[in-house]
């Protein structure tokens, strides 16, 4: 099996699914959810035997690939997973079908063809999947381009109140970092010997002045995309106006597109520029950290203040990132999986929640927990594992990062642990505002507030809570998979590990 080419099948397929279900007629479109789901979970099925199939402490790239695109510019389909690699492409194998059985009747609330929406849901499993498998700079950057297409219209035409201004906000954003991503890869073409093939272009010797300039156009573009503070004010309008199932996706998937570029692009092929910038993006993340959780508490709309949250958990990961430690980068990327879990988690339960109330404001509520008692737990749970208590998942990674910064910045993780006190605010208080307390007498003249989760939304919510609690207690087989991974890019940059102390080496307790 390790012959079989996994990342472009992986790739190729939810497209091909796309296709099928937007040539469904219209007025079928309880046929088009089920292709869309089945496509969704065969993709999940070769996703599994990719994971099983990995050696770990085998190769650092496996399951490459490589066919010629253009020739004369050194163009190729390359595809390579890393540890770093593998399992976000699990987060998006796992998440979309939830996505899918969660969206079941979104577009049609919209009054819009069903075929259609669930089709850009393909295709945007498809861009998401070929941007963390591309092994290709320039392949990776068509990726990174293309996943904004579906992305905008999920927002634009199936979205709430303003969804017209967000998506257009959204777009700009991105296209404006990918902008300067452009120009870096041109220019890294250029210097790199006119290939952009990403292993012969770690090997090349840049001059300081031309490598921090390439780093910042990459780190720019990945800074949006995160999005990391002071860039990140397109995330609250695009989260609060998309579908709860295509906002779950942005938060949980395409956002870590941005920190994943900064660890396979820009501190590989740019090592001496990324800790040479590394004090100013520790700056950002901690001030993120700090800026988004304050706003966040202030949030009247709940999409939004989920959006601000994930603001604020991009800064520890940034933190994670640039403490160039083991312990800490695999934080990072622990970090990045398990926000996608949580966070997709509580994307989704607030979806739900409004689409019964018909309001995303939290003012509108007020006790619905004795009318909807199930989904008012499990809109508890994900906002504890949205404050990484202990037990959950996102525990074990804010963990690490903050331990492992602590071995080398004492003061960034003195101030980033600020953030857990915050974070307890804003997550209990909307928690309070919406299913606690005193019932709102208007929540019981609305029908959907009668109806608690149903077959299909304990379907949607039971395998992401195993996966928390499962992660939360053991993360040892995600970690084994990662730790390698990372290992390999500290040792990029030339950054090595603090001497270990009688608590164990940073490799065991990253385990």
């Amino acid at each position: 099996m390790s012959d079989f080419p996994f990342l472009s099948v992986l790739t190729v397929a939810p497209l091909v699914g796309a296709l099928v279900v937007a040539f469904l007629p219209r007025s079928r479109p309880e046929l088009a959810k089920q292709v869309a789901l089945g496509w969704s979970l065969l993709v999940l099925v070769l996703s599994v035997v990719m994971w099983v199939t990995f050696e770990v402490g085998g190769d650092r790239f496996q399951f490459r690939e490589s066919y010629t695109w253009i020739p004369n510019w050194g163009v190729s389909f390359t595809f390579a997973a890393d540890g770093i690699a593998l399992v976000m492409l699990m987060l998006i194998a796992v998440l979309v079908p939830l996505v899918i059985l969660a969206s079941w009747h979104d577009a049609e609330s919209s009054k819009r063809s069903v075929p259609v929406y669930f089709a850009l849901l393909l295709v945007l499993e498809c861009t998401m999947i070929g941007v963390f498998a591309a092994a290709d700079v320039f392949l990776f950057y068509v990726f990174f381009e293309v996943m904004l297409v579906p992305m905008y219209f999920l927002i634009g035409s199936y979205g709430g109140h303003q969804r017209q201004y967000a998506a257009v906000k959204f777009f700009l954003y991105s296209l404006v970092g990918g902008l300067f991503m452009l120009a870096a890869v041109i220019g890294l073409w250029v210097v790199g010997g006119k290939t952009f093939d990403w292993q012969a272009l770690s090997q090349v010797d840049i001059s300081t002045g031309t490598e921090r300039w390439l780093f910042l156009g990459f780190f720019l573009a990945f800074a949006i995309k995160a999005p990391f503070f002071p860039f990140h004010t397109w995330l609250p309008d695009a989260g609060g106006a998309a579908p709860a199932g295509a906002a779950a996706l942005l938060v949980g998937v395409l956002d870590k597109v941005g920190t994943f570029g900064i660890l396979r692009y820009c501190l590989p092929l740019f090592p001496d520029a990324a800790k040479w910038f590394a004090p100013w993006a520790l700056a950002l993340g901690v001030i993120g950290i700090i800026y988004a959780a304050l706003l966040a508490v202030g949030q009247n709309d709940l999409k939004r203040l989920v959006s601000y949250t994930s603001i604020a958990h991009f800064g520890f990961i940034g933190v994670g990132i640039f403490a160039f430690t083991t312990q800490a980068g695999t934080g990072a990327v622990l970090y990045m999986v398990n926000h996608g879990l949580a966070t997709g988690l509580l994307f989704l339960v607030v979806g739900m929640l409004i689409a019964r109330r018909g309001s995303a404001l939290i003012s509108d509520f007020g006790g619905a927990g004795k009318l909807v008692p199930i989904l008012a737990g499990v809109l508890f749970f994900a906002g504890l594992a949205s404050l990484a208590l202990p037990g959950t998942a996102p525990f074990v990674s804010e963990f690490l990062v903050l331990i492992g910064t602590f071995t080398v910045n004492k003061p960034v993780a003195v101030i980033a642990t600020l953030g857990i006190i915050l974070a307890a605010a804003y997550v209990l208080w909307m928690v309070q505002r919406t299913t606690q307390g005193t019932l709102n007498p208007a929540l019981t003249q609305i029908d959907g507030m009668k109806r608690d989760l149903n077959l299909r939304e304990k379907f949607v919510v039971a395998p992401l809570i195993a996966l928390i609690v499962l992660l939360g207690f053991y993360p040892k087989p995600v970690t084994d998979v990662i730790n390698p991974a990372v290992q390999a890019t500290m040792q990029d940059v030339g950054r090595t590990d603090p001497a270990p102390t009688s608590g164990g080496t940073v490799q065991e307790a990253a385990k």
